[in-house]
């Protein structure tokens, strides 16, 4: 096979031992192997190891640069095909999580363009802390994937989850890794890049209290998972939702609609499709109090200005990209959407009457009608969000063939 090339970073746990197995069974399979050790990680297991079954140098320190041409964490993040992290420690979970660089495998993960998969290794109690989980999340929201450990007596003598998943395992992740990417080659969507926007925004009015409506997000969330399926590179914007980060996808999480007009704006350049879903508010207060408003009369006025409108803005701006608005109505909807993809400039609308029973937010299924600016109208029965995602996507591949 053509050689691929594979960034071992092993970091301080019992589990280190078997990362040896990993290096070398790569290898054996062809891989080209590098390995970064932690100065924890040497604790257990010495870099002589890896470099023998490697035939590699073997990193260790960010300030050993034996080449004055190169900065060694820049070229080896650069080398990088993919980067398995085995075993994980909650410390470098931590660091990696929150963009610490103090050393060799730190400075690396974070200058590195190259996917990355990550293999815990740590006691249960350790590795079921809400601190632990919140730096898991925000790791997969960066698109980085995670290999479960396995359940068993742990080297503290607990039993739980926390076990470095075995070395076949974590071979066969590397493997599939490196199949996917060649599959997806060959995907519909595969080179392009899509941004999907998702979600509720949130307008505060005061430290406890926000404006804001009864998007779920799963809409949205559909079409970002379908569309990597089809093998597109897709960044998710996303207001708060409650639903689990799509994997392998780069997701932006953002609260306001300022906040997603500015991310948005901030990635629209580098597109081929946007998928505008998100129902963002329209309007947000003129007024933001310090402290939490107390109830002193018997109504309350609030004054309200629009926010900026990211549709008209993206329609604006577009230059090669393909631009898909959602128009969520109660009422005219074909009529309301349509005038949407004029205004808007929009190639293609996807409308649906949110008051119909099965259609609106927070349901799982959908019935939508799908107006193209060629003045196609495509009327859907109502179909789960899944399939909805692929009809449009379907939709938007052929707007890209013609």
């Amino acid at each position: 096979m053509e050689k691929k090339k594979v960034l071992l970073a092993v970091s301080g746990g019992i589990a280190a031992y078997k990362a040896a197995t990993v290096a070398s069974k790569l290898y054996q399979s062809g891989y080209e192997v590098k390995v970064i050790l932690t100065n924890s990680a040497q604790k257990f297991i010495t870099p002589l190891t890896f470099q023998t079954l490697t035939r590699q140098e073997v990193y260790t320190d960010t300030f050993e640069e034996k080449e004055p041409a190169i900065v060694s964490h820049i070229d080896i993040a650069d080398w990088a095909d993919l980067v398995l992290i085995a075993p994980a420690t909650a410390n470098v979970i931590g660091k990696l999580a929150n963009g610490i660089a103090d050393d060799m495998l730190s400075t690396t993960l974070l200058a590195t363009k190259a996917d990355v998969i990550i293999a815990p290794a740590m006691n249960v109690n350790m590795f079921n802390h809400p601190a632990v989980q919140k730096n898991m999340k925000t790791l997969s929201s960066f698109g980085w994937r995670f290999i479960e450990p396995n359940e068993g007596l742990l080297a503290c003598g607990w039993i739980g989850k926390g076990r470095l998943a075995e070395p076949e395992e974590l071979i066969e992740a590397v493997h599939d890794y490196f199949n996917e990417i060649t599959n997806q080659k060959t995907l519909p969507l595969s080179g392009k890049k899509i941004l999907v926007t998702a979600g509720p925004t949130r307008e505060e009015l005061d430290p406890v209290r926000y404006f804001t409506n009864h998007s779920s997000g799963k809409m949205g969330y559909a079409l970002a998972s379908v569309a990597k399926q089809l093998g597109a590179d897709v960044t998710l914007v996303t207001g708060p939702t409650a639903i689990d980060s799509p994997e392998g996808i780069k997701v932006e999480k953002v609260t306001s609609a300022k906040e997603m007009f500015d991310q948005t704006l901030f990635h629209y350049a580098e597109q081929d499709v946007v998928i505008k879903c998100a129902a963002v508010a329209d309007y947000t207060p003129v007024t933001v109090h310090e402290n939490k408003f107390k109830k002193k009369n018997d109504t309350w006025t609030v004054e309200l200005r629009k926010t900026d409108d990211i549709l008209q803005t993206l329609g604006e701006k577009k230059e090669h990209q393909i631009l898909v608005g959602f128009a969520a109505e109660t009422e005219n909807l074909e009529n309301y959407a349509t005038d949407k993809l004029r205004r808007k400039n929009l190639d293609m609308v996807v409308g649906n009457d949110v008051s119909k029973e099965g259609s609106g937010f927070g349901s799982d299924t959908n019935e939508i009608v799908i107006i193209k600016k060629d003045g196609s109208i495509s009327k859907l029965p109502i179909l789960t969000k899944e399939k909805a995602a692929k009809e449009i996507l379907q939709q938007v591949l052929e707007m890209m063939e013609q």
